[in-house]
């Protein structure tokens, strides 16, 4: 089993930043899901989190890093970048720039492109992981791919065994859903993957939002195949009850009376509670193995946005 240390323990953190710049995987938690990290300069370490995980190697990573200052030296910051660097960061807000001139980070990392997917994390004990590590650091979500994200430790530990040479344990993820993803290279900021920071934050300092036509087999942003977050059961969505072999998982205070399992994600339909409750609930239905999910509406709303893309990629089959 993969060896997990507190991470409020200095020498767990020391050693997990030891292994990074070995070329070893090292999961840690962020406040919007557990990371599964590399160092973003060394292909092989890289190619090792694509084995790990199962990832299709079209589909980049998001590149870690400890302050604003190192995120300019791995892409080319504009204003707009500046000034939402400025509002967002750090936080569960990654942009999309273009690589810096002798940029370090493997193409790899970036399946090819020339832009980069980058941001500074809110939790303390990753950006000390960061700085101790002295390397951009590559981290999707520390999950197979396809499945439902982790939000705990040991969600990883079950995931990987002893795949990995570490996990870096900091309790829960706060946010428990990944961070938008926001296109900086043309002329008007594109939202790319809705996530922890909700659109309409973004626009109060941006203005409007573009959405680009989605291009699910060559994706420029993590998060955007097709098919993602899946469990094994199917899921139902915007149902209005469950069926007798379905499990339910709910939202808000209006519950349709049912005899079978029944998670709700908020009971007072607090959309931030939802997101965070969302892939551990996932978690927990999945493994009472129902013919099926079904899921009630989530408002289009703020964090809602984020939470129902994650459903509608859970359910592609």
């Amino acid at each position: 089993m993969t060896s997990s240390s507190r991470a409020d323990s200095t020498d767990a953190i020391s050693q997990a930043a030891t292994f990074l710049r070995d070329g070893k995987l090292v999961a840690f938690a962020t406040e919007t899901v557990y990371g599964l990290g590399a160092d973003a300069t060394n292909a092989e370490a890289v190619a090792a989190i694509f084995e790990a995980k199962g990832r299709p190697r079209f589909n980049p990573l998001i590149i870690h890093v400890p302050d604003t200052e190192a995120a300019r030296s791995i892409v080319a910051f504009n204003e707009m970048a500046e000034r939402l660097a400025a509002h967002f960061w750090p936080g569960a807000l990654t942009f999309v720039l273009p690589r810096a001139l002798d940029c370090p980070v493997c193409r790899l990392a970036g399946a090819g492109l020339d832009t980069l997917a980058v941001r500074v994390p809110a939790k303390e004990s990753a950006r000390r992981l960061l700085r101790q590590a002295g390397v951009p650091v590559a981290a999707p979500s520390a999950n197979k791919s396809g499945k439902v994200s982790p939000t705990r430790s040991a969600h990883v530990a079950d995931a990987f065994g002893d795949e990995i040479a570490m996990v870096l344990d900091d309790g829960p993820c706060p946010v428990g859903l990944e961070s938008t993803v926001i296109d900086l290279t043309g002329s008007r900021p594109a939202i790319l993957r809705h996530g922890g920071v909700p659109a309409e934050d973004i626009e109060a300092v941006t203005g409007p939002l573009d959405t680009p036509e989605a291009a699910p087999n060559t994706p420029s942003s993590p998060g955007m195949l097709l098919r993602h977050y899946a469990t094994a059961a199917p899921l139902r969505l915007n149902a209005d009850k469950a069926r007798a072999n379905e499990a339910l998982l709910a939202f808000g205070p209006d519950i349709p009376s049912f005899d079978g399992t029944t998670l709700n994600l908020s009971t007072t339909g607090d959309l931030r509670e939802a997101a965070a409750n969302l892939f551990e609930m996932m978690r927990q239905l999945d493994e009472l193995a129902p013919a099926a999910i079904a899921v009630m509406p989530i408002p289009e709303t703020g964090l809602g946005a984020a939470i129902n893309d994650r459903l509608k990629r859970a359910a592609e089959r």
